[in-house]
């Protein structure tokens, strides 16, 4: 093990000595540090953003990204034939499952005419998976990765055409427990996978030569010790198309805001055995909303570091997940997520992706998805042909 090596495993072992102690501070952090520490980190982010005078909706492709695709999608998949035998391997992010549940997404009536597109054209109820994650790249015990968190949405039953053609009738939706992503770009993504492969995940945002410690900032302003994946809210992170030339970011939360500490000498899978305790006794509730592009500088497409601020568009209720009283095996959750793939280009063309990185993630989620299934001789299954 090297110097940097070294580095990066002191300071997470700090992060992980207070991943204990962050329940009991959590609350007086968020309610005194989180805002102001927000508006002064994305002051600093926007201040040196020109302007590239795009419309709404307007993607702009970076540099050489497609090259930039290429190399995240092979540096990811060396990670994953390095890290897994065959027959063990993992996904290389979102990676430790906690549960596979079924559910049904239900779209009301009477949705103000602009948000009426795609899965929200009319009102509908489609029966979904919903897949609950951990981080990664790896899957140790949950107290020591267990700061961002991660849904997968897939819908069934959906009608129309979609942008990739493995599966026929779906549509996913996806998000992470923080606003904004690790990486601004996949430029700067890239960097960050190369650092994952040399063990130094850290020295990406605190390395002396090109430092990411606003991102560093955003990303600790909203890792903390989870309770459950069910009282987490979710953000989408990058943007969406919502209809032609109409943009959107979406979030999930829970509808009870009730939230409980997590344990003092936690269990190594206790995110799922919290997963499965509140699921066998009741249903849970949750609010898919979103939020329309309004300023395309204030709201850009193609960074993923910058708030949409909710003062130029609020989120709105558009539907709700409801995951209703069930029980479930693990051998059987496991089994089944290693069988669904969970892409956003699962898509109808209302709902696109949009921008840099939602752009890689199509070639990226694809090529890994077939690595990490051929690895472990569990073909991808289409659930659109099956019953949920």
């Amino acid at each position: 093990m090297n110097a940097r090596q070294r580095l990066n495993d002191a300071v997470l072992a700090c992060v992980r000595l207070e991943r204990r102690i962050d329940p009991y501070i959590r609350p007086t952090v968020d309610r005194i540090l989180c805002g102001p520490a927000q508006t002064l980190v994305q002051w600093c982010v926007n201040v040196r953003r020109p302007d590239e005078h795009l419309r709404i909706a307007e993607e702009r492709a970076l540099p050489d990204e497609a090259a930039t695709t290429e190399a995240i999608a092979h540096q990811m998949a060396r990670f994953i034939m390095r890290e897994y035998a065959p027959g063990t391997a993992q996904r290389a992010g979102n990676t430790k499952t906690y549960g596979v549940v079924h559910g049904e997404f239900i779209v009301p009536g009477g949705l103000p005419e602009r948000l009426r597109h795609g899965v929200f054209s009319r009102p509908a109820t489609y029966r979904a998976w919903v897949r609950f994650a951990g981080p990664g790249p790896l899957a140790p015990p949950d107290i020591q990765d267990n700061g961002v968190l991660s849904i997968a949405v897939k819908l069934l039953g959906v009608e129309g055409a979609t942008l990739l053609d493995d599966e026929r009738g779906t549509q996913d939706f996806t998000g992470i427990t923080t606003p904004t992503f690790t990486t601004p770009d996949v430029t700067q993504n890239l960097k960050l996978q190369q650092h994952v492969y040399a063990g130094t995940p850290v020295l990406y945002f605190i390395g002396p030569r090109h430092p990411h410690l606003c991102d560093m900032v955003m990303q600790g302003l909203y890792a903390r010790t989870h309770s459950s994946p069910l009282e987490a809210r979710y953000w989408s992170c990058v943007p969406y198309l919502l209809g032609e030339g109409q943009a959107m970011q979406y979030a999930i939360a829970p509808r009870d805001e009730a939230r409980s500490r997590a344990p003092w000498h936690p269990r190594d899978d206790y995110l799922r055995q919290a997963l499965a305790a509140t699921l066998r006794e009741r249903d849970v509730v949750l609010d898919f909303l979103v939020q329309l592009q309004t300023d395309p500088h204030r709201m850009p497409i193609e960074n993923a570091s910058v708030v949409w601020p909710e003062r130029l568009s609020p989120f709105v209720p558009v539907a709700t997940l409801r995951l209703p009283q069930q029980e479930f095996a693990d051998a059987e959750q496991f089994a089944l997520a290693d069988r669904l793939t969970f892409n956003p280009w699962h898509a109808l063309p209302e709902h696109r992706p949009l921008g840099n990185q939602n752009r890689a993630r199509r070639a990226v989620y694809l090529r890994l998805s077939h690595l990490r299934q051929a690895m472990n001789g569990t073909p991808h299954t289409d659930p659109g042909t099956t019953a949920a």
